[in-house]
């Protein structure tokens, strides 16, 4: 089983890596590649209050994959971003890497989510709000790019309790 201990933390270099895709050939693993992001989501919720999606390096598994638990699970492989809108806005961002900092950031608006699913079948998403913001974090993650390296200035850290 996996938990908290098991998430990478801030300055692990493979945090920092960019992900290789995930292959019709990795399929078999993908469901326990699941299992182990829902565990450790879950242990990351019931320590600290939060988590609605992980992405699959947090848990050094080096895949173009993340895991959303939001009104259902979405499995989400491959995926692109596409029609990022202009506007943007600015929130407190969090992550289970560094659970006790937040991070202000900038974050498109809208965007349409594309991918693959569990089942290898495209899917097409265009979210907007929290729901953008959240993929684009999980997104991040799979080019190796952290919330902290999008911090609007020197000055957008806090510590959380």
């Amino acid at each position: 089983m996996k938990t908290i201990h098991d998430i990478l933390k801030l300055g692990d270099p493979r945090l920092y890596e960019v992900c290789e895709p995930v292959l019709k050939s990795d399929l078999p693993l993908v469901p326990e590649w699941t299992l182990q992001l829902h565990e450790a989501m879950e242990d990351i919720r019931r320590v600290y209050g939060f988590g609605r999606g992980i992405a699959a390096p947090q848990l050094g598994i080096m895949k173009r994959m993340f895991y959303l638990n939001l009104d259902r699970p979405y499995i989400i492989l491959n995926p692109e971003l596409k029609g990022l809108s202009q506007e943007l806005f600015e929130l407190w961002d969090d992550c289970m890497s560094f659970p006790n900092l937040l991070v202000k950031v900038n974050r498109h608006q809208s965007l349409t989510l594309e991918y693959l699913d569990e089942n290898w079948e495209t899917q097409s998403w265009t979210v907007e709000g929290a729901i953008s913001e959240l993929i684009q974090h999980e997104y991040d993650h799979l080019n190796g790019v952290l919330c902290t390296m999008r911090a609007i200035d020197e000055k957008s850290f806090r510590w959380k309790e």
